[in-house]
């Protein structure tokens, strides 16, 4: 079945930058959206952001807007998090996820999203 590896996280300042790396197995997901997700301790889990089908749609969590962009590489089987001038309130646990279902056109973030990493910490300081 699917499986997704995150990796890239880490302890960084406010003002710094990251890149996340999400990496599938098991089906390729040229045909499907991405989705990264978050949860910090405490709080309900967020979609971030999310990837349609050939680029052709996306999605960004309000307060990420501006500072976070997603990407997809489909010879990789490979989606992105580039994340640009860090806050404190960006930490959280990051997770990518993919839909059970095909993308026919929707708006990435109204996909169930069905199978998922193990997360990534990002934890960013004052």
């Amino acid at each position: 079945q699917v499986q997704l590896i995150e990796s890239g996280g880490g302890l960084v300042q406010a003002g710094e930058s990251l890149t996340l790396s999400c990496v599938a197995s098991g089906r390729s997901n040229s045909a499907y959206s991405w989705a990264w997700f978050r949860q910090a301790p405490g709080k309900e889990r967020e979609l971030v952001a999310g990837i349609g089908r050939q680029s052709l749609k996306f999605y960004y969590v309000g307060p990420v807007k501006g500072r976070f962009t997603i990407s997809r590489d489909n010879a990789k089987n490979a989606v992105y998090l580039q994340m640009n001038n860090l806050k404190p309130e960006d930490t959280a646990v990051y997770t990518c996820a993919v839909p059970l279902q095909k993308d026919y056109g929707r708006e990435p973030e109204r996909y169930e999203y069905d199978f998922w990493g193990q997360g990534t910490q990002v934890t960013v300081s004052a």
